[in-house]
């Protein structure tokens, strides 16, 4: 099978070295023509310099892979693209889109006779290595149509991939998929910060977060990348206690609120990601002249011991 990959970023770059390794020929198209000759000398893949010269590179029925940033350049290409697709074609928006955008862009998609799949991809960069987990969205012809290329990717050939459903599925899933894990990184951050607070126990963080990764009930791939990097540095001072935000958590704290369904943990996790970007300091600034003004307490005064 071949398939058309426009994007080549960390996880477009991936992905095409892994379906090249699964026997999936690649034709591909980067804004930086650089990037696109480096994968051809490396693992094989056939460059395209335009986004019309990728499309025409492909056999009929054409096969599109997306793997752009969500929002206006995946509609400028999906824009770009349509009118140079035929009927049968399947269009595959691989970036993590908001859901409701999806569902809008498959029904302006098909009315044209093209096929659109919306497939939310996780694996970040060990994708390569352990594959990704697929979830996708859009009609059985399509996703059946694309399984050589879904089997390749995926960690297995029957699993670690699913059709959720109808076009918007994959993105919605894959949106709850990482309200999730903002949920899990949250308590994880808060547990090991807890303990690294009680300096009187002098407690070996990298150990706990080893001897929890074998039998315990909170063991998960987050706590193993957790336990290398304390394995060497467990102090991370030249960390900034920064963490940004790229648009799925609030999507899902959104949801949860429009459904009327509790999900009180990934949403306090999207707000402690706020905080760290520094949306709290005028309120804590206000906080401390509030407490200044009606007990006299001192502003900037060191914390209790």
């Amino acid at each position: 099978m071949k398939l058309g990959i426009a994007g080549l970023g960390k996880m477009g770059a991936n992905m095409a070295r892994r379906l090249r390794l699964g026997g999936i020929d690649v034709v591909a198209f980067n804004r930086s023509a650089e990037v696109t000759d480096a994968l051809v000398a490396e693992v094989g893949i056939t460059a395209s310099y335009t986004l019309e010269q990728l499309i025409k590179a492909l056999p009929l029925p054409r096969v599109l892979w997306l793997m752009l940033p969500a929002g206006a350049v995946t509609e400028q290409v999906i824009e770009q693209a349509l009118p140079l697709l035929s009927p049968g074609d399947v269009l595959i928006d691989g970036a993590n889109s908001y859901y409701k955008d999806s569902v809008r862009r498959a029904q302006a998609v098909e009315t044209s006779g093209v096929y659109y799949v919306d497939a939310g991809v996780s694996g970040g960069i060990w994708g390569l290595e352990n594959g990704y987990a697929l979830m996708l969205g859009g009609s059985k012809q399509a996703v059946d149509y694309i399984q050589p290329v879904i089997r390749a990717l995926a960690p297995g050939s029957e699993t670690g991939w699913l059709h959720c459903g109808p076009a918007g599925s994959g993105h919605f899933v894959k949106m709850v998929h990482n309200g999730i894990e903002y949920g899990m990184m949250q308590a994880y951050a808060e547990g090991f910060a807890l303990m690294k607070a009680r300096e009187d126990f002098d407690l070996d963080l990298a150990a706990v977060a080893e001897m929890w990764r074998h039998g315990s009930v909170v063991r998960s791939w987050l706590l193993d990348l957790m336990g290398e990097f304390l394995d060497e540095d467990q102090q991370l001072d030249n960390i900034l206690p920064i963490v940004a935000d790229s648009g799925e958590g609030r999507w899902t704290a959104l949801e949860a609120i429009e459904q009327g369904v509790p999900a009180p943990v990934m949403s306090l996790a999207l707000m402690m990601r706020y905080a760290s970007q520094g949306g709290d300091e005028y309120g804590a600034k206000l906080l401390a002249k509030m407490r200044q003004g009606f007990g006299g307490h001192a502003l900037g005064e060191e914390k209790p011991q």
